[in-house]
């Protein structure tokens, strides 16, 4: 089967999205890709994101491919799953404009695995994925049908089978990317220590988190932890090397202390960014962390009381001040540091503002609180309004918008209401 896994031509106009931007490499097709390939299929990846493609671009190159299978996804990358535009407004165009072309039409991404039904009926796919999607387009390229933790369309009504889904990922090949490909990702994604001189890329170490913050959407995808066999992330690293990357950034849900990876990263000169827990290190592996090459840690704190952690579920065991202790011995080893603050009700503010001043001053980067989204697939969705529904992104969307009256410093104007910025589908 010919198979194209096309990235969108993404713009974020309205939209209440906290991800980067900038393009990123699409590893979940990275690893598709390796997969379908393994098993006969002939694969082609159409970023329209990375590449400066319109819509019109990608359908023309969907076209000139003639793919039996065509894959969309509804986040920009497997980076940002877990806090993607809550519209489908750029899949539905793209999906529109790959009408009567493209063959067997397939989603993926959170959407899908979330509110399968609505996704499939506003996308008007055949299939939705529910969860990591890798294993499951083999297993729909090889002819598999009515496979568990998929949405199906058939005979004007939507079925969902199962659960999401799991892969296995601890052996994953490693991801193989053109030159053009590096050379376009100019990007190095949460790097603010220099000036890129080279090429950034983005690799995955590990997948899913031990910890279940409500505010986090990893319920319905990358939810169990799973760490990669260390030799195909070193393949992987030194491919990318070779090819003149000089920093990457690990996507892991949570970079948790790793000493063999560490250690093999050493001397190896490449610099990397992680997002992880300050908590869970011991200043032993922060200074590793620093020899290793990381010049970048953005580290969740979230509250600065304990009250407000246990209200998040973040089982902390340290004290603000540990807290801030261990962020400033990490900063001695590491060029930037960033502590990550969520808006607590139970965070005063003007003891916010002292704490980010405090340690600002000491060379620790404390953003100003960013308002909670109640992402689908989070606790914090579940204990508004139970499990999602079809209006579960309508419904979070309405929740913030009346929720807060200024929002954080990276939307550039008030965002819209999820039906100004989708094409409405009649159920």
């Amino acid at each position: 089967m010919k198979v194209a896994l096309v990235n969108p031509a993404w713009s974020f106009d309205g939209s209440i999205y906290f991800g980067c931007r900038h393009p990123h490499l699409p590893l979940e097709y990275g690893a598709a890709k390796l997969l379908l390939q393994a098993a006969g299929h002939q694969v082609e990846i159409i970023d329209g994101h990375l590449f400066g493609m319109s819509t019109g671009d990608v359908a023309a190159e969907v076209r000139s491919l003639r793919p039996d299978m065509t894959v969309v996804t509804t986040a920009p990358s497997y980076l940002f799953w877990r806090c993607a535009p809550p519209e489908l407004r750029v899949p539905q165009e793209t999906l529109q404009a790959l009408d009567g072309i493209g063959g067997l039409k397939v989603a993926v991404g959170p959407h899908a695995s979330s509110t399968p039904r609505a996704a499939v009926r506003k996308l008007a796919v055949d299939i939705a994925v529910m969860g990591e999607c890798e294993e499951a387009l083999v297993e729909i390229a090889n002819g598999g049908s009515d496979l568990a933790g998929t949405a199906i369309r058939r005979n004007g009504e939507t079925k969902v089978l199962g659960g999401p889904r799991t892969t296995r990922f601890t052996d994953l090949p490693p991801l193989r990317w053109g030159d053009e490909w590096i050379r376009r990702h100019e990007h190095h994604h949460h790097r603010f220590d220099a000036p890129a001189s080279g090429p950034g890329a983005e690799v995955e170490a590990s997948r899913g988190c031990p910890y279940h913050c409500t505010f986090c959407a990893k319920e319905n995808y990358r939810d169990k932890y799973r760490r990669r066999d260390l030799q195909p992330i070193l393949a992987e690293l030194d491919r990318l090397i070779a090819q003149g990357v000089e920093y990457v950034y690990f996507i892991d849900e949570i970079f948790l202390p790793n000493r063999p990876l560490l250690q093999a990263l050493v001397g190896r000169g490449l610099k990397f960014g992680v997002q992880t827990r300050i908590d869970l290190w011991k200043p032993d592996m922060l200074r590793l962390l620093g020899e290793a090459g990381c010049v970048s840690i953005e580290a969740g704190v979230e509250s600065l009381t304990p009250e407000g952690r246990d209200a998040l579920d973040k089982k902390c065991k340290l004290s603000t001040d540990e807290l801030a202790e261990l962020l400033l011995f990490a900063r001695r080893h590491v060029p930037f540091v960033q502590a990550n603050l969520i808006e607590v009700p139970d965070d005063d503010d003007g003891m916010v503002q002292e704490w980010r001043s405090r340690l600002r001053a000491e060379g620790v980067w404390a953003n100003d609180p960013v308002p909670l989204f109640p992402y689908p697939g989070s606790p914090d969705y579940r204990k508004l309004w139970g499990l999602p529904d079809d209006q579960a992104w309508e419904r979070a969307v309405s929740h913030y918008l009346n929720e807060y009256v200024s929002f954080s410093d990276i939307q550039e104007a008030r965002p819209l209401p999820l039906q100004a910025l989708e094409r409405q589908v009649a159920a």
